[in-house]
């Protein structure tokens, strides 16, 4: 099985069973040898597919007598590369994507189907898919990192292509003139998310944010000024090819902007001068503001991204409780904190709802909460399939629960700060102004030290919402709130 098209339908066959896209791609690829542009191909189809997914059932259902969900589920997905291929890979010639999905039917049980699967591709074809100006965009995952720092190095950098027209359509897509319906196919969001952000934008910034979640994800550094400079990391990865740019308002922050090939083989990354971070996430700990000698909980650590930031801000001086539930990620934080060198963490395993032993201790709480990660979905391809409104009810109970819990771990007069990398109102406004509500003792601080009022996101009512597609960087929520020195 050396074949880049076959590899990339194992991992789908694999995804369409109830497999997280990264770990079916890392598992067919690790079972392979193929060549780093053929990985790369791999990722790209595998990625695509899945983030596609709705406009590819729509093509399907369109162009078929069958719709797409009564086609056998392992024809479905070959149809799934086949049009990807035709509608968003300007690289490959349509004949070669026609021809190889044809030969992918025969080579996996569907040998009577292939005059089917070529007609219905060049129907594709005839009816403008071709030229209709929506060839031209990838969806590469360069590097499946978290807004935590965790990464997933799948040494794959497949080039973006060049964006294509906003609400770029062709005669070969059928849309709806509903306006979430039309968003929802034509950019492939379930209607409930389109509706989501529909309420909070309007209808141009969030066919905005459609696109720009479709995009490849970036890949942010974050510097360790305890152990080098920007201007000693800008100079090492320049040295072998890597060109980088800074992010404004951010000092620590570093954006790759050329493929960086395997992470871990980057000049500093085993000397601990750097770890993988996304812009957005280095704001949380900003605004946290924590200072030498402190006492620091995180509440929801794991994989430690935001708790080793902390750990830098305050100098490595002082004391901080990294807490959760999972041990196995926890772990990925105490590799992350001795690389870095760092010694102010200490780890603590398990819910922090139960947690008693902290009770006004604290100094700073941050609550980086458990969410539906619907501001990260173009770093996870299958989220925006996995999440449901039903989830996103759950998630906003939890995050209730976590926030009045850990609120009792902040000493009088200190500080906690709330932050998810969702967009949905229930589980960032809502779950804020119920606490707000119920706690006469806490209330909204402006942040002092980091001039967050430069970085133009804070609200009316003080909290901060980083809108992708306006700031290009990842979708967070967070609020800093401070408890009264006459609480209890």
């Amino acid at each position: 099985m050396t074949n880049a098209r076959q590899v990339a339908f194992i991992a789908l066959r694999d995804v369409h069973k109830g497999a997280y896209v990264d770990v079916a791609l890392d598992r067919v690829l690790q079972k392979v040898s193929l060549a780093d542009s053929d990985r790369r191909l791999v990722t790209e189809l595998v990625y695509g597919s899945v983030r596609r997914q709705r406009t590819l059932d729509t093509l399907i259902d369109q162009l078929a007598q069958k719709k797409s969900h009564q086609q056998p589920k392992d024809l479905r997905t070959i149809l799934h590369l086949g049009l990807y291929q035709l509608r968003y890979q300007e690289r490959i010639p349509p004949s070669a994507a026609v021809n190889t999905t044809v030969q992918l039917a025969k080579e996996n049980g569907f040998s009577g189907l292939t005059g089917f699967v070529n007609g219905l591709l060049r129907q594709y074809l005839r009816k403008g898919g071709e030229d209709a100006g929506t060839r031209g965009r990838g969806d590469t995952e360069k590097e499946n990192t978290d807004t935590q720092g965790h990464h997933r190095d799948t040494e794959n950098s497949f080039p973006a292509s060049p964006r294509h027209p906003l609400s770029a359509s062709s005669s070969s897509l059928q849309l709806p003139e509903n306006p979430v319906e039309r968003l929802g196919i034509l950019h492939s969001f379930p209607d409930w998310i389109i509706q989501v952000w529909l309420e909070q934008l309007g209808l141009v910034e969030t066919e905005q944010l459609c696109e720009w979640m479709n995009q490849s994800p970036t890949i942010d550094l974050r510097i360790n000024p305890l152990h080098t400079s920007m201007e000693e990391v800008e100079a090492a990865l320049q040295s072998v090819g890597v060109l980088v740019r800074r992010v404004r308002h951010l000092p620590q922050a570093l954006r790759l902007i050329s493929s960086p090939g395997s992470i871990q083989k980057l000049p500093g990354f085993q000397e601990g001068w750097w770890t993988v971070q996304d812009s957005s996430a280095q704001l949380v700990s900003h605004l946290l503001d924590p200072q030498p000698g402190e006492v620091v909980i995180d509440a929801c650590a794991a994989p430690g991204g935001k708790t080793t930031h902390i750990a830098e801000l305050m100098q490595d001086k002082g004391q901080i409780w990294a807490c959760d539930r999972t041990s196995s990620r926890l772990r990925k934080l105490q590799e992350n904190s001795q690389r870095l060198n760092l010694k102010s963490i200490q780890i603590c395993t398990g819910d922090s709802r139960n947690f008693n032993q902290f009770h006004n201790i604290a100094d700073r709480v941050l609550l980086d909460a458990p969410c539906s990660g619907l501001g990260t979905m173009h770093r996870h391809a299958d989220a925006r399939w996995r999440q449901t409104p039903e989830s996103v009810r759950e998630l906003s109970l939890l995050q209730k629960e976590l926030l009045s819990h850990t609120s009792t771990f902040v000493k009088p007069g200190g500080v906690l700060v709330y932050a998810t990398c969702t967009l949905h109102p229930a589980e960032n406004e809502e779950v804020i102004s119920a606490f707000l509500a119920e706690s006469p003792d806490w209330q909204i601080q402006s942040p002092s030290s980091f001039e967050f009022s430069d970085f133009a996101r804070t609200t009316s009512e003080g909290w901060f919402k980083v809108w992708p597609h306006r700031e290009d960087m990842d979708g967070f929520f967070m609020v800093r709130l401070r408890k009264t020195n006459n609480s209890e």
